[in-house]
């Protein structure tokens, strides 16, 4: 009997696996995503060498397709952005990573943050100088400690306890691009997705201002002011004058304006980027909880890039 009653049960599993395994998975919220990508704003004239031109428009598209691959097969909005960023941060054309910066003392300080719009979930890192990634370590920040930002020599050693890419102050160092771009004086990298399941990640990554201090921190590591996403508004990663974006806390009042009077992404971004901040001092990238996006700068030039399901692909230097 007993064997009988242990066959029965084996039975009744086995069949009950089969139709769970049959009952159809459950659909996406909304079935639809949207990416948009920056490689910072600042003097980027319609003089641009052809070869400097092609090497931004190959970039763009690489790191954009990165992105748009993962959201296409229903990945996370907060895996693709921090991919896309890890790419631009290994690419010695923008200020972020590789191609970053100097400080006044001729030294590398890196700053990186990432935000999950569906529970404000943040992390962030601020002048670290062995990172290879920041936008890695601001993840695991997020994912594996209590905190939320961690700054200096400290970040650097979580990075190691932590076990991320670590490498010497040499490797930030990209003679080419310091000559190409010795003028240019802003930069930032960053990523705004929306996912199939209605969740907005953002991510943004820089070397600093040229010349700036050491210690300086700008707006890219500070939730709110160069970085933030909510699933109940937007997401927002912008690029300028981090002292700026800081002072106007410009990422969070684009969302603000919406969850609290109603205003459409467009207006929201037009009425802080263009009444907030004065003229040559930076851009940003946003997305709504509708997939709507915009990208909009009031410098000379500003990389970027936008994808969605409904199968928009574009890269752009200028308006």
């Amino acid at each position: 009997m007993k064997s009988l009653f242990f066959v029965i049960v084996t039975v009744l599993i086995i069949a009950v696996t089969f139709f769970v395994d049959l009952k159809p998975k459950p659909e996406p919220v909304n079935g639809k995503y949207t990416l948009v990508i920056h490689g910072g704003a600042g003097s980027i004239g319609k003089d641009l060498p052809d070869s400097v031109k092609k090497a931004y428009i190959s970039s763009m598209t690489e790191a954009l397709s990165i992105g748009k691959s993962i959201l296409e097969a229903g990945g996370s909005a907060i895996d693709a952005v921090e991919k896309v960023v890890m790419f631009l941060e290994d690419h010695p054309q923008y200020n972020a990573g590789k191609g970053a910066v100097l400080t006044s003392a001729g030294t590398f300080e890196l700053d990186a943050s990432i935000m999950d719009g569906s529970n404000l979930s943040s992390g962030a890192v601020a002048c670290v100088k062995t990172i290879k990634n920041p936008i890695s370590l601001a993840r695991l920040v997020m994912d594996k400690t209590e905190h939320i930002f961690f700054a200096g020599e400290a970040a650097d050693e979580l990075g190691k306890t932590l076990g991320v890419e670590l490498v010497d102050q040499d490797y930030f160092k990209d003679e080419r691009r310091m000559k190409q771009f010795e003028n240019m004086k802003k930069g930032t990298v960053g990523a705004v997705a929306l996912d199939m399941n209605g969740n907005i990640a953002a991510a943004t990554s820089t070397g600093g201002r040229m010349g700036k201090m050491p210690g300086r921190v700008g707006d890219s590591p500070i939730i709110g002011a160069g970085n933030y996403a909510n699933n109940k508004t937007c997401g927002v990663s912008g690029t300028g004058i981090g002292e700026l974006f800081i002072k106007h806390q410009i990422a969070f009042n684009i969302s603000a304006l919406m969850e609290y009077k109603n205003y459409s992404l467009d207006y929201a971004v037009s009425e802080i980027l263009h009444k907030q901040l004065e003229p040559n001092t930076g851009g940003l990238i946003a997305v709504d909880k509708n997939g709507n996006h915009v990208i909009d700068f009031n410098t000379s030039g500003m990389p970027s890039g936008v994808a969605n399901s409904d199968g928009l692909f574009e890269i752009k230097i200028w308006k």
